[in-house]
C-alpha cells in the first residue's frame, strides 16, 4: 500500500483559499492528551532501565502522575484564559478517572476518541485486528466515550503512536466519524479516501508536542515556550497567503509538571493576546470545513487526480 491509498498529493499552493468564521486565518487548538496505562506492560518512560519490571513504581507512577495532579494544574491554567480544549481520550479513563469525565463535562470540554487506553492495539506493531474485530474495537471505544460524556466523538486520534490499520479510516467513516487527527502532513483540513461516508484529516503536530520534545529531545521549559510562539508566528505570516491550522499536543504528566507548566502559559498568554485568530476545538475545525469546503475540495481532487491519471 501507499500514500495515495489515503489521500490524493495536493500542495498547499494549488488549493482555493478558505477562512476560519469571521474572516480569520489561523486556527489555533490546544489537543489535550488523556490516557490510561495499563500496569505491568511496557509503555512510555522516563527511565527505560524499568521498563521490563512489573511492577514498575518509577515510570507507572511518573504518568499516572498526569491523572492524580498534573490535569488539575492544566485544568486550572485553560480556565484562566478561557481555552476550551479537544481531549484526546482513551475510553479506559472514563472508567477509571470518572472525576475528570465529571469536571471536562462540567467545562463543556471536546471529547476525541483516542482508542481504548495507550497499551494496546497498534496497527502493524501488534498482530493485526481483522476488520470486524476492528470495527467492534471501535464501537467499544465510541460508545463508552458517549455514555460517560453524553456525547458522541466527531473525532479521533490513534493510540500508541497514531496507529492505524488499512481499514481504520473507512470504519470509523461508517461509524459517522467525520475528522482523524492521525495523518500529520498538512497545514490545512483536507479530504481522505473512503469507501464509505465522509471523512477528512485535521492537522495534529508530534512537533509542537510536549511527548516527543521534553523526552526524546530533552528540550527545556523555555525553549518549549518559545518554541510554540515561534510556530505562531510562522503560521501567522503563512496564514496570509492561506489559513492555516496550529495544533499545540501536551500530556497531563508532562507539561503538568511544575517545572513546565510556566512555560505553556507564557506561550498561551502570548497567543491569546492576539486579536485576529481563532482559538477553537478540532470539531469546531472539522465542522467549518465540512460545511464549507468539503464539497468543492473533494470536486478539485477528483480533477487532480484525473490530470495525474490516477
Amino acid at each position: 500500500m501507499t500514500q495515495d491509498h489515503f489521500y490524493e498529493y495536493w500542495p498547499i499552493i494549488d488549493r482555493p483559499d478558505i477562512e476560519w468564521p469571521g474572516g480569520k486565518r489561523l486556527a489555533v487548538y490546544i489537543g489535550l492528551n488523556i490516557e490510561h496505562y495499563e500496569s505491568g506492560k511496557t509503555s512510555i518512560s522516563i527511565l527505560e532501565k524499568t521498563a521490563g519490571r512489573d511492577p514498575d513504581p518509577l515510570n507507572e507512577g511518573w504518568r499516572e502522575y498526569g491523572n492524580r495532579v498534573g490535569i488539575w494544574r492544566i485544568m486550572d491554567l485553560l480556565d484562566k484564559y478561557g481555552v476550551r480544549p479537544s481531549v484526546l481520550l482513551n475510553a479506559d479513563v472514563c472508567k477509571y478517572y470518572p472525576r475528570i469525565i465529571e469536571e471536562g463535562n462540567r467545562r463543556n470540554w471536546n471529547w476525541v476518541a483516542h482508542g481504548k487506553n495507550n497499551s494496546m492495539f497498534a496497527g502493524s506493531k501488534q498482530p493485526q485486528l481483522r476488520p470486524e474485530e476492528e470495527r467492534g474495537y471501535l464501537r467499544d471505544v465510541l460508545s463508552t466515550i458517549q455514555l460517560a460524556t453524553g456525547k458522541a466523538c466527531k473525532g479521533w486520534l490513534g493510540p500508541l503512536g497514531l496507529s492505524e490499520t488499512y481499514e481504520t479510516i473507512d470504519l470509523l467513516a461508517d461509524e459517522g466519524l467525520t475528522y482523524v487527527l492521525d495523518w500529520i502532513n498538512d497545514d490545512q483540513p483536507y479530504p481522505l479516501k473512503t469507501v464509505a461516508g465522509e471523512i477528512i484529516s485535521v492537522p495534529y503536530s508530534l512537533e509542537i508536542n510536549d511527548l516527543p520534545l521534553f523526552l526524546q529531545r530533552g528540550l527545556t521549559g523555555p525553549e518549549f515556550g518559545q518554541m510554540i510562539i515561534d510556530q505562531f508566528e510562522v503560521l501567522h505570516r503563512d496564514a496570509r497567503k492561506a489559513a492555516r491550522v496550529m495544533a499545540i499536543g501536551i500530556h497531563p504528566f508532562v507539561t503538568g509538571q511544575p517545572f513546565r507548566l510556566k512555560y505553556l502559559e507564557q506561550a498561551i498568554a502570548y497567543i491569546s493576546r492576539q486579536k485576529d485568530i481563532w482559538i477553537t476545538t478540532s470539531d469546531e475545525i472539522a465542522a467549518w470545513y465540512m460545511l464549507n469546503y468539503y464539497a468543492t475540495h473533494v470536486q478539485k481532487l477528483r480533477e487532480v487526480a484525473m490530470v495525474q491519471g490516477l
